[in-house]
């Protein structure tokens, strides 16, 4: 994708700062579940009027190779937010956008900018590269079965992560230890969250509660968002 985007010939730190783009805009589709989110049955589109365009079995560049496998796992990102920022980007000439111009980004790096500056150029100074050791597909998917009291798993962790988020701007949801156990104060916020936000106040996190969870999180989160 990168190799279909700019130019090996630019400069290495334009390149970095594109190849981060690049992942980070892809990681936050599929970690968000944007479009599931939606209602659709699909993580991302190979459209350039939405997302990006993936060339099954192109020629690809050599230096731009080298640079993606050395940083793979690292992605953009706020303070407070592990979760990689919707990095929006354009080749600032026949098309203009609110997040990195491409060529804009290539005459930074002619004039020494380094990666993360150009990144802070274009998303805001609070912007830093994030890395992770774990990599997977889809690390925010519906777990596959409800969860309730009773519940131990890194699911409940994440859900209780978001919620305590999500009662920074909704401060009536109680906050919840961090523990992976689902427990009675967990139940609790869940049943106060469905409550907010027009949903069978169960206490269980069903397939509509996680994802109405996931969404909001999204939403207070502003990892969707560009700047």
């Amino acid at each position: 994708m990168a190799s279909s985007e700019i130019y090996a010939t630019w400069p290495e730190n334009t390149i970095y700062a594109n190849v981060l783009a690049i992942m980070s805009f892809t990681l936050n589709r599929v970690y968000t579940e944007w479009y599931r989110n939606q209602g659709y049955n699909f993580t991302i589109t190979s459209s350039t009027a939405y997302d990006q365009k993936f060339m099954y079995g192109r020629n690809i560049y050599e230096n731009i190779s080298q640079i993606v496998d050395n940083i793979f796992n690292n992605y953009v990102s706020r303070p407070g937010i592990r979760q990689p920022l919707f990095t929006s980007y354009c080749n600032g000439t026949t098309v203009t956008c609110s997040g990195l111009s491409q060529w804009g980004s290539k005459y930074l790096g002619d004039e020494g900018y380094t990666a993360i500056e150009i990144l802070r150029y274009y998303y805001g100074n609070n912007v830093y590269i994030n890395s992770t050791d774990y990599v997977s597909g889809v690390p925010s998917s519906w777990p596959g079965s409800n969860l309730s009291r009773g519940s131990r798993s890194d699911k409940v962790r994440q859900m209780q992560e978001q919620l305590n988020r999500i009662a920074q701007n909704y401060p009536l949801i109680p906050k919840v230890t961090v523990d992976g156990i689902y427990g009675p104060g967990t139940e609790e916020a869940v049943k106060v969250f469905q409550k907010v936000f027009g949903l069978p106040q169960t206490g269980v996190v069903d397939f509509p509660t996680w994802y109405k969870i996931s969404q909001i999180f999204v939403g207070v989160s502003r990892i969707s968002e560009p700047s």
